[in-house]
Parts: C-alpha cells; sequence; structure tokens
C-alpha cells in the first residue's frame, strides 16, 4: 500500500521523462508519434490500475484513518517532511484523477489536438497527471503548495499550444490568475506553519487550531481563502475559467474541470475546516454567501448563452455551468456540517464524471461540425441530432440531465446534501441567512434545468433534412469515444443508484475532520 501510492505520484514523472526519449526499436509502431502516443495510454492505464489496487486494498472499516503512509524527513529546518496518505476524504478524488487521464490519453491516441509534438503532450499531460495526484495525497503543506502550483506550466502549454482560437490570451489569464492567488496562499500556509510550528496537516488537524490565535486563523483563512477560490473557481474570481474552457483542446477541458477545480474545493476541506476552524466559522457566512450568488449567476449566464440569437458556444456554457455547480460545493462546505460537507464531496465527484463527459461530448460536437457555436449547430430548426447521430444524440442528452440533478444519477445527491447542509448549519452560523442561500440554491437547479433542456431541445432534436452545420454523412459515435465515455456513463449511474459506496468513505473521514481529529 505504501508502495503504490507513491507509485501513483512520482510514476507519471518518470512517464514524462521516458516520453521525450526516442522509442526503442521495435517499439515504434507505424511512427515515433504512434509510439509515444501508445506511450501514454499505457502509462496513465498503469497508474490506474495501481489506483484500483490502493482502492482493493484500503480498509474501508476505517476510512478515517490515513493508510498507505509516508513519513521521511525533506528539510529539517522547516520541519517539512515528505508526508503522504489517504483516507475516505483523497481515496475517491485520486481515482477518478486517475481514470480521467487514462480516458483522456485513450481519446488522444485516436484523436490528438492539433498542435506541436505529440512528446510534448504527452509529457505535458503526465507532469500534470503528477501534480494532481501530489495534491490529494500529500499531507504537509509546503509539500501541497508545490504539487498545486506543479499543474499550472503544464496546463498553460496545453491551452497555450494545443487549444484553439485566442489561446494565447486565455493561457495567460488563466496563469496570471492561479499564480496571483497561490502566492497569496502561499503567504497563509507560512502563516500557519510558522505560528504553529508544523508544516504537517495531520498534527494540524489534530490540533484544531488550538495553537493559532483567532487573528492568525482569520489572516490565514483569507489568504488561503482567496488562492483556493481561485482554482475552484469561486464568483467573482472566475471569469479565467470560461476563456481557458473554449480555448482549450478537449482533452484540457475535461481535465481543467474534472481535475484541476478539485483541487481548489479539496483544499478548503483539507486545510481550513479542521486547521483554522474559528477562522472559518467567521468567514462561513461570506463564503455561502458568494457560493449562492455563484449558483445563480453561473445559471443565468448558461440560459442565456442557449437562448437563440445569442451566440452562444457549447463549451463556454458548460464552462460557466461548473461555477454554479462548484458553487453547491462552496455551499455544502460553508455550512460546515457532516451533511454539507459530505454533499460537496460528492458534488465534486459528480461534477467530475458528469462534466467531463459533457466536455468529450461537445468536443466531438465541434469535431464534427467545426464550431461549438449554438446557434450555427442548431440552424433554423435544430441540429437534429437524434436523427443525424442518434448515439450521440442520446449520450449528450443522458449528460445533460446528469447535470441538471436528475434524481438517480450521480448529480443530484451532491446539490442536495448541499442543500440539506444549509438548511441547518453548524451552530454559530446564521440560520436565516443559511435558508436564504439554499433558497436562492434551489432556485439555480431550476434555471440549471432550464438551460439544459434548451440545450438538448435545440441540438438534439430538429429536423434531420433541414439545412443546417452538419455535412451531408454525419458520423455517429466512434469506437475509441465509445470506450472513452462508457465508463463515465456507468459511474454517473453506478453513484446516483448507490450513494453509499462513496458516502460510506467519505462520512466517517468527515466525522472525523469536524471533530478535530476527536471522533
Amino acid at each position: 500500500m505504501q508502495f503504490l501510492l507513491a507509485f501513483i505520484v512520482v510514476a507519471p514523472l518518470l512517464g514524462a521523462a521516458a516520453a521525450l526519449l526516442p522509442p526503442p526499436p521495435g517499439l515504434k509502431g507505424r511512427s515515433p508519434e504512434q509510439a509515444v502516443l501508445r506511450h501514454g495510454v499505457t502509462v496513465t492505464g498503469v497508474i490506474l490500475a495501481a489506483a484500483v489496487a490502493l482502492t482493493l486494498g484500503f480498509d474501508h472499516d476505517a476510512p478515517s484513518r490515513f493508510q498507505a503512509t509516508t513519513d521521511i524527513s525533506w528539510i529539517q529546518a522547516l520541519n517539512v517532511r515528505i508526508h503522504l496518505g489517504i483516507d475516505g476524504i483523497s481515496l475517491p478524488l485520486l481515482l477518478m484523477t486517475a481514470l480521467l487521464f487514462f480516458l483522456c490519453a485513450l481519446y488522444s491516441y485516436f484523436k490528438l489536438p492539433a498542435g506541436p509534438s505529440p512528446k510534448a503532450f504527452v509529457a505535458l499531460l503526465l507532469v500534470l497527471e503528477s501534480g494532481t495526484l501530489a495534491t490529494f495525497a500529500v499531507l504537509d503543506l509546503l509539500l501541497f503548495f508545490l504539487a498545486f502550483e506543479m499543474v499550472l506550466i503544464p496546463m498553460y502549454f496545453l491551452i497555450a499550444r494545443w487549444g484553439g482560437a485566442q489561446r494565447q490570451a486565455a493561457a495567460w489569464k488563466f496563469i496570471l490568475y492561479t499564480l496571483l492567488g497561490s502566492v497569496v496562499m502561499l503567504l497563509g500556509l507560512l502563516l500557519i506553519g510558522l505560528n504553529s510550528g508544523t508544516f504537517d496537516m495531520v498534527a494540524l488537524a489534530s490540533d484544531n487550531g488550538r495553537g493559532l490565535t483567532h487573528t492568525t486563523q482569520l489572516l490565514a483563512v483569507l489568504a488561503i481563502g482567496i488562492g483556493l477560490a481561485v482554482k475552484t473557481p469561486m464568483w467573482p474570481l472566475h471569469s479565467w475559467l470560461p476563456d481557458a474552457h473554449t480555448a482549450a483542446p478537449t482533452v484540457g477541458s475535461v481535465l481543467l474541470a474534472g481535475v484541476l477545480l478539485k483541487m481548489g474545493t479539496y483544499g478548503f476541506v483539507r486545510i481550513l475546516l479542521p486547521v483554522t476552524p474559528d477562522g472559518m466559522a467567521t468567514f462561513a457566512p461570506y463564503l455561502g454567501a458568494l457560493a449562492a450568488i455563484g449558483i445563480v449567476y453561473g445559471s443565468l449566464a448558461c440560459l442565456s448563452l442557449a437562448r437563440k440569437g445569442n451566440k452562444g458556444d457549447l463549451k463556454r456554457l458548460i464552462a460557466y455551468s461548473s461555477v454554479g455547480h462548484m458553487g453547491f460545493v462552496l455551499l455544502g462546505i460553508a455550512s460546515m456540517t457532516p451533511t454539507g460537507v459530505n454533499g460537496a464531496l460528492f458534488a465534486n465527484i459528480a461534477h467530475g464524471l458528469i462534466t467531463g463527459l459533457l466536455f468529450f461530448l461537445v468536443g466531438a460536437l465541434k469535431d464534427r461540425y467545426g464550431t461549438a457555436d449554438l446557434d450555427t449547430l442548431a440552424g433554423a430548426t435544430g441540429a437534429a441530432l437524434y436523427g443525424r447521430a442518434p448515439r450521440l444524440g442520446v449520450f449528450l442528452a443522458f449528460a445533460a440531465v446528469a447535470s441538471l440533478g436528475l434524481p438517480g444519477l450521480a448529480g443530484f445527491w451532491g446539490e442536495m446534501l448541499a442543500l440539506f447542509g444549509a438548511f441547518d448549519p453548524a451552530e454559530g452560523l446564521s440560520r436565516p441567512a443559511f435558508l436564504t442561500y439554499m433558497a436562492m440554491g434551489a432556485f439555480g437547479t431550476l434555471l440549471t434545468a432550464a438551460y439544459l433542456l434548451i440545450v438538448v431541445r435545440r441540438v438534439c432534436m430538429g429536423d434531420p433534412k433541414a439545412q443546417s452545420a452538419a455535412p451531408a454523412a454525419l458520423a455517429d459515435i466512434q469506437r475509441y469515444e465509445f470506450a472513452a465515455w462508457t465508463p463515465l456513463v456507468a459511474l454517473t449511474v453506478l453513484a446516483g443508484l448507490w450513494p453509499a459506496v462513496l458516502l460510506g468513505l467519505t462520512d466517517p473521514a468527515v466525522q472525523k475532520l469536524l471533530a478535530g481529529g476527536n471522533a
């Protein structure tokens, strides 16, 4: 177990280095480009297999205990340690990350985005995977920061070199926003470590803020919260996200929505809730307010983009939907209750699966039509995807109804539990304020249903014989697309019908976390 976790974190870096080397004789296949893409599939597949083995070896009777731990002194002067471990909170995120990277590598093997060297593409993808997996596995504040920052450069280049129109501006906006937020976050992490005498996240969580003054906690929550909120992204620090998603290649959008956004909300749960509980209690009403505004704002923005005549880009629409969905995650965290935090963690996983699938589908539509503009796709009567490419239409409709929170699918449980958490927030928080946030969140679910059903009507329905942007022969789902998308569909159904699979892991860990390590 200990070796498996260390292997999962380090192996992508070794794979990235190997991707830049010439392929051995006999393994080139038809070309060196094919060999390096096959290398990416192999490495991510091995990491996924290791993550599955780690999950099977995990003691599911003690999910609140950190397992597969490694604890080695690294920088003695600062008491920084190479400390790795997983519990019921981090394990699902680790497994989902490994799955999404494998599916993206598989998809890219058959549909590589236009750009420079495939070697660089695969190497950047693997460096990105290492950073995201490390973020969910490390238990030291400075290691968390290093892993958190490690993803920025590869994602910048994936957008800037393999993206679409306006990719340079979008990539610069992405990295400037996140770097500025990270500088402020580093100050908060140093403030906690230097005042408490340790950067160990387990020790800090067990201390539960008793070694930090109220002022220190307030400053730490403000500084760290800004950095995490940019990555989440929380309204009004979200404006980099629509541009980045619109310009990114398909796999870049999938990973940005499915994995990178989760790093921000994970930091709220792993660091701020247990380490600075008094500071979080002070800022929780403001966090809840911004979350509720984000839910309504994101939904209204999507509704505007979905309307006929507004020239709404489907990738941009799905990006704005992420602002709303991540608002539910933040609302659950702001309630500071086991119900709300469990809902936030569930919604994290559901959003990764469903929105990852949506970006795959929208990318496939853009490949076939040459555009993601909704007015162009729909034409005068609708794109008629049910008639032209029925299997693609069914997949898109499924992803849309999953995203709107249909009961029986994964999107339902996280949002419902987050609203329940807001209905009865933690002691000391203003219940009237959180009831207002709950009402705003419930209104946001209605708006979400409205814009997603409009998208389904305009893209999937219509007259197949009418003039539209569709080519004469529109290809339906290809075998590689089916292979990349089906696992996300299956897991969305499984999590919706059997939520105890996930909640059974997270709930004991959340109970212990909110009790300061004493439960």
